[in-house]
């Protein structure tokens, strides 16, 4: 009994197992959905086919369903290509359904390239039924007189569904309106213009065709704001002046140094001067001598020149002009002169 009841048990867990793979590979329930939604698929060739090739079948299923329902013919075998091939395919479907009713020209090949390039085919059709805007990040510009200008400007664009693929996206799109503001604003010749007139500011830029090639459509730019900023013009003055400030105090004092070191050198050579005029000086008794010893220069001769030198002396002692007095500290505490 005991066996007969194991044996039982068995073939039970068999057939529950066998069951289970059974509707795995055979998913009937899907069969029968898109049997009654219109949609005729094969069970063996499409659906087993399908967990073969390890591709859901309820995602391409559902996927077939939803496009049938909305009148748009697809294939089977593109939507599982798609599929293998990386793609989301609920998202293509929902946006050829999208498309069809606001009556934009989409394929489904353009569709699943758009897809298999990385973006949302179905929020590019979204933006080109229902336009986008996008607000740059504030911009700083200088006009001509030197006054700083910010400006934040709203560009509304709708996606080019041509071209999406290898277009470039919005950070270019932010990057163009920015540039063609900066220069709007550089050409101006005051502040006040730009203040004044900021819709000049968006048709100049909107004149530019900033959307070539890019994967939308610019609609229209309008400035939501402007405000002024730093007077650079003044700054850049300032920083001006006080470098060339610098500039001059570096040369003057260039020019200091150059002639602390000529002084210095002068004063060098005065003294070299007088370094030789000594050496001329302590000459003359030599010659005095030959000149005694030769008989070149009498005793006479030698005395008057004596009397001469004794005589300049006390002449320059006499024009010379009185020395400072002493100060009293240094009288009191220095030595004491001889009798």
């Amino acid at each position: 009994m005991e066996v007969l009841t194991f044996s039982s048990l068995f073939v039970i867990l068999a057939i529950i197992f066998g069951l289970i793979l059974f509707f795995y590979f055979v998913p009937i329930g899907l069969w029968i959905t898109a049997y009654f939604s219109g949609v005729r698929i094969n069970i063996l060739k499409d659906l087993v086919g399908m967990r073969l090739r390890k591709v859901p079948p309820d995602v391409i299923i559902k996927a077939l369903i939803t496009a049938t329902k909305a009148g748009i013919p697809i294939d089977l075998a593109r939507l599982e290509a798609h599929y293998l091939a990386g793609g989301n395919v609920q998202r293509v479907v929902n946006a050829l359904i999208s498309a069809d009713k606001a009556g934009i020209p989409l394929t489904f090949e353009r569709a699943a390239a758009i897809d298999l390039a990385g973006r949302d085919v179905f929020e590019a059709v979204q933006i080109s039924v229902n336009p986008k805007v996008i607000e740059t990040p504030p911009v700083a510009a200088v006009a001509k007189d030197g006054i700083q200008v910010r400006a934040i400007a709203r560009v509304t664009v709708r996606a080019n569904i041509e071209r999406l693929v290898g277009g470039a996206g919005e950070e270019t799109i932010i990057a163009r309106v920015g540039e063609g503001i900066v220069t709007t604003i550089g050409s101006a010749e005051t502040h006040k213009r730009v203040l004044e007139n900021p819709d000049e500011i968006s048709r100049v830029v909107l004149a530019k065709g900033l959307d070539a090639g890019t994967a939308y459509e610019i609609l229209s730019i309008d400035i939501a704001d402007v405000d002024v900023g730093e007077n650079i013009g003044a700054k850049l003055q300032a920083d001006q002046a006080e470098a060339d400030l610098k500039v001059a105090r570096a040369k003057a004092e260039e020019r200091r140094a150059a002639a602390v070191a000529l002084e210095q050198e002068m004063r060098a050579r005065v003294e070299e001067m007088r370094a030789k005029v000594v050496e001329a000086e302590a000459e003359i008794p030599r010659a005095i001598a030959e000149a005694l010893r030769n008989g070149n220069l009498g005793v006479l001769d030698y005395f008057a020149l004596r009397n001469l030198q004794a005589d300049t002396r006390m002449r320059e002692s006499l024009g010379a002009p009185p020395a400072p007095p002493a100060q009293s500290g240094a009288s009191e505490s220095g030595p004491t002169p001889p009798a």
